[in-house]
């Protein structure tokens, strides 16, 4: 199965949670000339939001706030879509021991691109190896 599986750096920090603050953040990834690929904005608790950016230059992440996280590592998966195929790449990461921290897919014109948050940069690697071995 042909899948491109690659480490990524997530960025990450803190917003409002109120109308136009994601609005403010992504506003200065563009004029810090941003090409962002990944995007994930959640209310962390009332009031406090979180973001999660990748691929980001520090220059960018600095106008914005945000800053590599240490706490999480992060593979992008891309290829062709099928029927099962999550389910597939979650058991190969389960049988090599590996414990999730966050998963975010997408399917656009029969081709898939997932996001997997790990603990370590070690689990990261461990789980591209399983990944390359399917």
């Amino acid at each position: 199965m042909a899948m491109n599986v690659s480490r990524v750096d997530v960025w990450a920090g803190t917003m409002s949670d109120k109308p136009g603050a994601l609005a403010k953040k992504l506003t200065k990834l563009r004029e810090g000339k941003a090409n962002l690929r990944f995007v994930l904005a959640r209310r962390s608790r009332p009031g406090r939001g979180v973001l999660f950016v990748s691929p980001l230059k520090s220059s960018a992440a600095k106008k914005a706030g945000l800053k590599k996280s240490p706490k999480l590592a992060g593979v992008r998966v891309m290829g062709k879509d099928r029927a099962g195929l999550g389910a597939k790449i979650v058991g190969a990461l389960a049988e090599a021991g590996l414990n999730l921290r966050g998963l975010s897919t997408h399917v656009l014109a029969g081709k898939f691109t997932l996001y997997l948050a790990l603990d370590s940069a070690a689990e990261a690697n461990k789980a591209v190896k399983a990944m390359k071995a399917m």
